[in-house]
């Protein structure tokens, strides 16, 4: 599957504005808004979320291919379209543990990925360790030998495989927290020219000194900052004016850029940064969000054709679970109750989709879907809390019913990355 990247990386090399969406969530309905057609689909599990011990999904990366897969399956999608990507894969996960455990834990995980059927390997040692020195920036050189040490395990574990190796690496320093921003921002600073070469320069020299010159020439992209950020109440959105410096040196090597964090940017703002060789545009809490969004309107319909009695109560479900067990969100929400309250219902930084596995929560979104699948929306409720789904009901693009609600409403979202991607 990796020739499909090769591809949009040939196709930014001539000159053309082709790129592609990573779909950074394991939500059912998010990924089955994304299997919808035939376009090739990447899809992306970070090291938290997915690893060798289960991450907050549960899910081990054979577990999680396994879960794509059926989704495969179900809807129909072409499976030779499919890539799967580690995201973050290195030592965020066990950051507080000394060097050696963590990277020895991080390792482990990324055999585990390749074993599973990963070809998109994000190698991600940016962040300092337990022993590191907490009162100095993490070397740049040290930062690239840990990539490289995860690179070997890498190629250790396809070599078993017995194939030719599709494996293909997206390297850099400066990456991101998954997620996006704990706090506030007013601006993040655009990575310099010389930042990014340098980069690239210790890490391409600790590859060749491990003997791993066949690896390199699969790295495909760099992580680099655009100047896209979002978080619980703000977005950063990109101007290409302060990258010009990056639009010049993508033009010099031989390779993309990856951009983390670009959810709600605007549909020019996506354009313009696969136009500026971001090649690979991150998304997950956008696509979360937009569920979210969709089921929370048709719990407000709900709320007027059920009787009280017979109502799922959905909101209010996810507002008790959410208290009683704050730790996916309580470190994004800051401030007085009222404002913390709000921010777990609408906040884009969606901490919410961490709930959404929830049993309790499971069992009253099925009861929502219940509850309003045998009926017609009425076209004065669909008009009041559905209004750009309503005009596509109205004109028969999409049927009347909640799982088109919610498909629709995820790929507005789709829509704007598959446009901006060529």
């Amino acid at each position: 599957m990796s020739y499909l990247l090769d591809e949009i990386l040939r196709a930014q090399k001539r000159g053309e504005a082709r790129g592609i969406a990573s779909i950074c969530s394991a939500h059912p309905w998010v990924l089955k808004a994304a299997m919808r057609g035939n376009k090739p689909l990447l899809v992306e599990s970070t090291c938290n979320q997915v690893n060798q011990f289960g991450g907050y999904t549960g899910m081990t990366p054979e577990a999680f291919v396994a879960y794509v897969h059926a989704l495969v399956t179900e809807n129909g999608f072409p499976a030779e379209r499919l890539i799967l990507g580690g995201d973050h894969l290195g030592p965020y996960a066990w950051q507080n543990e000394p060097a050696d455990r963590a990277m020895q834990k991080s390792a482990d995980m990324v055999r585990a990925y390749v074993q599973a059927g990963y070809t998109k390997i994000h190698l991600d040692a940016s962040m300092k360790l337990g022993d590191d020195d907490p009162s100095r920036p993490l070397d740049v050189e040290l930062a690239a030998r840990r990539a490289v040490w995860l690179a070997r395990a890498a190629e250790s574990s396809y070599s078993e495989l017995g194939t030719v190796c599709e494996l293909r690496y997206v390297i850099g320093t400066e990456v991101p927290v998954p997620g996006g921003a704990r706090t506030h921002e007013d601006g993040v600073s655009v990575t310099k020219e010389e930042d990014a070469r340098r980069t690239l320069d210790v890490t391409h020299a600790a590859f060749l000194r491990e003997g791993l010159d066949s690896a390199w020439e699969r790295v495909i992209a760099l992580v680099v900052q655009p100047g896209v950020e979002f978080g619980d109440d703000f977005i950063l959105e990109y101007n290409p004016e302060t990258a010009i410096h990056l639009v010049r040196f993508a033009e010099t090597i031989p390779f993309v850029y990856e951009a983390h964090s670009t959810d709600y940017q605007t549909g020019e703002d996506l354009q313009n940064l696969v136009h500026d060789h971001f090649a690979i545009l991150k998304v997950g809490p956008a696509l979360t969000f937009a569920f979210r969004e969709a089921v929370f309107s048709l719990a407000m319909i709900e709320n007027e054709l059920i009787l009280a009695e017979q109502r799922s109560n959905l909101v209010d479900v996810l507002e008790e679970v959410m208290t009683r067990q704050p730790e996916y969100w309580q470190k994004y929400y800051r401030g007085e109750e009222a404002s913390q309250r709000l921010a777990r219902k609408f906040s884009r930084s969606d901490r919410l989709r961490y709930y959404w596995g929830n049993p309790r929560v499971q069992s009253a979104l099925g009861q929502l879907l219940q509850n309003l699948g045998g009926k017609t929306i009425p076209v004065t409720l669909a008009s009041q809390f559905l209004p750009g789904q309503w005009e596509r009901i109205r004109s028969g693009q999409m049927k009347n019913t909640p799982e088109a609600v919610i498909l629709d409403k995820i790929n507005s979202v789709l829509e704007e990355y598959a446009f901006a991607c060529g």
